[in-house]
């Protein structure tokens, strides 16, 4: 029995460093700890034992030595000679001598074994997932590709190669996407952290600013040799995005070449953002200028940028570029907003004799009559006076403001009284 216990407990936990993937030095070092910590609860100490693991062969030899003595106070330490020779039959050795025996593991008992066997799981669990930790943290921002395991409301599961387990939470998944099992996703590592201390749980993510950013080094060859920067990304993910590029080489067009002859390399970035709008623009640190190249194609009259940083800036456009320059839902200027760090507002100009008569009225004055959130509502399309509402045809003023009929007639109402008086 005795020979036929060690080997099978020994292969198994070879199968288990194998299957584990654990570095062998370390697996053995684990082995040789958790013997003789059996061995400490066994016996109430393992200092007299030696534990030696053949890395070749994945196999153990535990040694016991024993003090010769007279007489015997400790038979787990202690030895007399008349009982080393009838063990041996040797009398070579003397009192003050040590001898050693080689141990037998089918002296744990099937107790002490089951104990091993689940001491060392243990042991190269928790090193397997410090390890997936340490492999993961290190690369963090760098793009993933895996295959969807199982699909809930709230995440997606996603296996690595080695079957370690990550996750895109609904959060970070681009609006409108569906997974099912066996998709190839490809995201960014966005974080990983050790769950309750034991589990590590590893987030990646389809929405960031940083995936778009390395999708654009994958793409743009220029970008990896240091031709071009990306000096900032800015997205609504699956809306529109903003992508500031800078040259250092002046025979090198950044935007051109972040575009592609005829697109070529912009477009697979767009198929894997789900159709996402790209805007690829000259870098500057002129905030101004940087405005005007945001907003493009919507032309700019003026631009006030306030006297203090926190202030929000005001720009300043004929009525027609207004719709432009705002974008559906707000998402031009609030990505412009974005990319120089503050608030912009979208103001209409007006023709100088309407400026001169004096006649115009700032919305925020009928706070009394019309809810400020409406107000709110009006002036995020570039409506920020009476007449530049009045200006306007009532059901498009309630579908790019995302007003009800009802609202919009009212706020006519009030605003046409104004001028009849």
């Amino acid at each position: 029995m005795e020979k036929e216990k060690e080997p099978t407990l020994i292969d198994a936990f070879k199968e288990f460093k194998e299957m584990k993937n654990i570095d062998r030095a370390v697996m053995m070092g684990v082995l040789k700890d958790v013997f003789l910590t059996q061995l400490a609860k066994t016996y109430g100490t393992a200092e007299n034992f030696d534990v030696i693991i053949n890395v070749d062969k994945g196999d153990c030899e535990i040694y016991q030595d024993f003090n010769i003595v007279e007489t015997v106070e400790n038979p787990n330490a202690e030895i007399t000679l008349d009982q080393i020779k009838a063990e041996t039959g040797d009398d070579d050795y003397e009192i003050g001598d040590v001898y050693t025996r080689k141990f037998s593991l089918s002296k744990f008992g099937r107790r002490g074994i089951l104990n091993i066997r689940q001491n060392l799981q243990g042991r190269i669990m928790d090193i397997d997932k410090a390890n997936v930790f340490k492999k993961y943290s290190g690369k963090v921002g760098e793009i993933f590709t895996g295959e969807v395991y199982q699909t809930w409301s709230k995440e997606v599961l996603i296996l690595d190669e080695d079957g370690n387990e990550l996750h895109m939470p609904k959060s970070e998944q681009i609006p409108g996407e569906h997974f099912k099992k066996n998709d190839t996703v490809r995201a960014i590592i966005k974080s990983v952290e050790m769950k309750n201390n034991t589990t590590p749980y590893i987030v990646l993510s389809r929405t960031s600013n940083e995936f778009l950013q390395k999708l654009f080094e994958q793409e743009v060859p220029e970008i990896l040799d240091g031709l071009i920067t990306i000096k900032k990304v800015v997205r609504v993910p699956g809306e529109r995005a903003k992508v500031a590029v800078e040259s250092y080489d002046e025979r090198v067009d950044p935007i051109g070449a972040c575009i592609g002859v005829k697109g070529s390399r912009i477009i697979g970035i767009v198929r894997e953002l789900r159709n996402e709008n790209i805007d690829v623009l000259q870098w500057s640190n002129n905030t101004a200028l940087l405005i005007q190249r945001a907003l493009n194609p919507a032309r700019t009259s003026s631009i006030d940028l306030g006297e203090n940083p926190e202030d929000k800036i005001k720009v300043y456009m004929q009525p027609d570029e207004v719709k432009k320059g705002i974008g559906k839902g707000g998402c031009n200027i609030k990505l412009a907003g974005m990319l120089v760090g503050r608030e912009i507002e979208v103001w209409r100009e007006l023709p100088k004799d309407a400026e001169d008569d004096g006649e115009d009225v700032l919305l925020d004055e009928f706070n009394n009559e019309i809810d400020q959130w409406v107000i709110d509502q009006l002036k995020s399309i570039g409506c920020d006076t009476a007449k530049s509402v009045l200006a306007i045809d009532q059901s498009e003023v309630a579908k790019r403001a995302d007003l009800d009929d009802e609202t919009v007639a009212h706020v006519f109402e009030v605003l046409r009284a104004e001028f009849e008086d």
